[in-house]
């Protein structure tokens, strides 16, 4: 079984710069306070992480 992290919008895109707001749509975030479950990658930890102002990592399984 594959790692998976749950990631958590708790930022909005609004008056970001385009390159953040294509961060969260590459994680499938779109709404405020939606969540997604995605393989713990190092291309996603490099998303989040670039990010970290506007998304959580709420859980780590497996």
């Amino acid at each position: 079984m594959a790692k998976t992290i749950v990631v958590k919008q708790i930022g909005s895109p609004i008056r970001r710069p385009a390159e953040q707001r294509a961060t969260l749509v590459g994680l499938g975030l779109n709404k405020m306070h939606k969540t997604r479950e995605l393989e713990d990658t190092p291309s996603v930890r490099g998303m989040v992480n670039k990010i970290p102002h506007l998304v959580e990592i709420i859980e780590e399984r497996g």
